[in-house]
């Protein structure tokens, strides 16, 4: 599924319009994604918990030529999903 899918999935079971639909998806990315931006975790009951998490400084190696480089610390976002969630895919 994609997001124009998605959008089309919101408008039918929310009875609204596509545009409608549109906004309210965009709204909510965009609330994650500045909370997540905060450090700031959003749980959705019954759906997941999106958080921020840290990864530490490592060293890897260039699969080219098997030099030893350093690579920097970075946040990266993550998905835990809920128990209804997952009871659901099962």
């Amino acid at each position: 599924m994609n997001k124009s899918e998605l959008i089309d999935a919101i408008a039918d079971a929310a009875d609204i319009s596509k545009a409608s639909a549109g906004r309210a998806l965009d709204g909510m990315i965009g609330a994650i994604t500045d909370a997540m931006k905060k450090g700031d975790q959003v749980s959705l009951i019954g759906f997941g918990t999106f958080s921020v998490k840290e990864r530490a400084a490592r060293t890897g190696r260039n699969p080219l030529t098997g030099e030893a480089i350093q690579i920097k610390a970075s946040k990266i976002p993550s998905f835990k999903a809920g128990k209804a969630l997952k009871d659901a895919v099962n």
